[in-house]
This record gives structure tokens, C-alpha cells and sequence, in this order.
């Protein structure tokens, strides 16, 4: 398998990084403070789509069949449309690391999801929600979040799209960075969860940045 992979707590949640080495260059753009804005953002889309593939890896429902081609009968596999992969950015940096969803998934709907930290208590807050109802049954939902730091944000992200159905197994989180006290809270609440991260970091300070991280992902995405 092209990732390595990491069992938290001794429960059956997988962190993967994959190893290729574009992730690296753009995780590397990132971490650069002089990187400009629109490089930034840029490169926060990059790793996004790379992060993707990984997490669609072997997870996509296909129809098999035959069509025409110049030179004859081919037998063929296409990913179902019929099943669209449920995208879940957390605005708003995660808006940047979705932005290619469509491009690289057949068919996807896209849910927009708000959550802010208060800076002081580091507890989320949810803003704007624009989850379903009832996502469908079998629905396979990816979870978008730049920065898993102390995890607050990311599991009251996925605890709403419990809610409304979906499976630990059906869910798949992608992000830039991931620092232990998240990924820690996720095993402890999701057994089965798929965590895909461009990087791990080993500390988050007590304002609730990752060390050495990349800043803060939606200010140096948007400018603002």
C-alpha cells in the first residue's frame, strides 16, 4: 500500500501519509512563511487533490460493462454516478484543500459546513450548516479540515454527520497537518475512522497551533 500507516490507541482507526513526493513539496510550500497567498492557496489545492486519490483508493463504487472503441469491443469499469461522494469542507480554510474535489471524483455533492474556535476556550462552534438531513443510505462522506489540532473542530464536524447516518467506516477526513491531541480524541470516538494527512506534527501549543505547523491555513489561504 503506497502510505504508511499509523493505528492509534490500538483500535482499528488508520492514519495514512502517503509518501509520494509532491505531498511533500506542497506540504514543504506551505510551511514556508514567505509563501504568498495565491501560492498558498495553490498549494493547499494540490495536496488536497493528491490526498484525494489516496483516500479514494479502493473506496469508490464502480459499474462494470462494454462500449465501442475505434478498434473494437472493450470491456470497461467507470466509478457509479449514481453514488456521489458526499464532500464535507470545514470552512473556511477547508475550502482551499477541497477545491479540486470535483475535478478528481466523478460525482460529488458538497455539503458546507462552519465551525469556529474560540480563542480563548479552544471549543468549536458550528456557524453554518448546511449538512442534510438524512445523507442517503451507504452514503461515503470526506470530511475536509486543513489543521487537526486539539480536535475539537473535526470531531463535532463528524458527530453531525453521524447523526445524520453515516458510518465511522463510510467517513474519510483528509487534511493538511495532524497533531497527536486530535488524532488521539478521534481514536478514542471513531474506531474505523480513515484519517488522510499530508504530515504529522508532534506538538500543539497552548494557543492551539500545531508546532511547527503552517500558521494559521485560512488566513494564509484567503489573505484575511
Amino acid at each position: 500500500m503506497a502510505a504508511e500507516n499509523k493505528v492509534i490507541s490500538g483500535d482499528r482507526m488508520l492514519v495514512f501519509v502517503p509518501p509520494h513526493p509532491l505531498i511533500k513539496h506542497w506540504v514543504s510550500v506551505l510551511r514556508n512563511e514567505q509563501t504568498p497567498c495565491p501560492v498558498f492557496k495553490n498549494a493547499m489545492a494540490e495536496l488536497g487533490r493528491l490526498l484525494m486519490y489516496e483516500a479514494s483508493r479502493d473506496w469508490l463504487p464502480t459499474i462494470a460493462g462494454e462500449i465501442q472503441s475505434p478498434m473494437g469491443i472493450a470491456s470497461v469499469e467507470f466509478v457509479d454516478p449514481r453514488e456521489p461522494v458526499a464532500i464535507v469542507p470545514i470552512l473556511r480554510a477547508g475550502l482551499a484543500l477541497a477545491e479540486h474535489a470535483s475535478s478528481i471524483l466523478p460525482a460529488t455533492k458538497t455539503y458546507h459546513l462552519g465551525v469556529s474556535r474560540n480563542e480563548e476556550t479552544l471549543q468549536p462552534s458550528v456557524y453554518l450548516n448546511k449538512l442534510p438531513d438524512k445523507f442517503p443510505e451507504g452514503s461515503r462522506v470526506i470530511v475536509v479540515d486543513p489543521m487537526l489540532a486539539t480536535g475539537g473542530t473535526i470531531v463535532e464536524a463528524i458527530e453531525l454527520i453521524k447523526e445524520r447516518g453515516v458510518e465511522n467506516s463510510q467517513i474519510k477526513v483528509i487534511c493538511a497537518v495532524a497533531a497527536p491531541p486530535a488524532l488521539t480524541k478521534l481514536s478514542e470516538k471513531f474506531p474505523r475512522l480513515h484519517v488522510y494527512a499530508g504530515i504529522l506534527d508532534p506538538i500543539v501549543n497552548e494557543k492551539g497551533f500545531i508546532i511547527p505547523g503552517l500558521g494559521d491555513a485560512g488566513d494564509r489561504s484567503f489573505g484575511t
